[in-house]
């Protein structure tokens, strides 16, 4: 499989993710936004990984490169690709859904409980085996409204809107990592 990253900064980077990439002999490649490379043709990849960042999806003046990232993530959902958004790139590809992207009531930083909630656990199989409840580390002070069609997965006492399914090839997370 081909496997095509969008990295935000030079820190947020696949970890664990890669991991499987490797012990799966599937190929990864990578845009660095934060150095303003090209994004690749969607037809080069058939899975996007969008990492984290510090920064906001409204950030333009900042970080030019939002807008054209939102273009080539939109294109990528609408011609089917499996993507997986992850912190920032959960929050870009709900603004790339319509949904709104807004601060949170409370930033969260550090290691936090999240839980599957109630009706997705039983309605979708990619969450089976997976516990009730886990700890995640969570890093943001934005949130995201649920995209129209999407199905929520988890949420945490701070957050509502914890990760998303949109179809059966979109997933957004807004924690990056848990540790069971």
């Amino acid at each position: 499989m081909k496997i095509h990253c969008i990295q935000h900064v030079r820190f947020e980077v696949p970890g664990t993710i890669n991991e499987w990439i490797e012990e799966k002999n599937h190929l990864l490649s990578t845009t660095h936004a934060y150095e303003s490379e090209n994004f690749p043709e969607t037809g080069s990849f058939d899975l996007l990984l969008v990492m984290g960042g510090p920064m906001n999806i409204y950030e333009y003046d900042k970080y030019p490169w939002l807008k054209e990232e939102k273009k080539f993530l939109e294109k990528a959902v609408s011609e089917g690709k499996a993507v997986l958004g992850i912190c920032l790139g959960a929050q870009l590809l709900a603004d790339v859904l319509k949904a709104k992207v807004f601060k949170n009531d409370y930033k969260e930083i550090g290691w936090f409980p999240v839980s599957v909630v109630k009706d997705g656990k039983s309605e979708l199989s990619i969450l089976e085996g997976m516990p009730e409840k886990f700890t995640a580390f969570h890093w943001h002070g934005d949130t995201f409204g649920l995209p129209e069609g999407a199905k929520r997965l988890f949420e945490s006492q701070a957050c509502k809107n914890q990760g998303f399914i949109y179809g059966d090839r979109v997933i957004g997370l807004q924690f990056p990592s848990g540790n069971e």
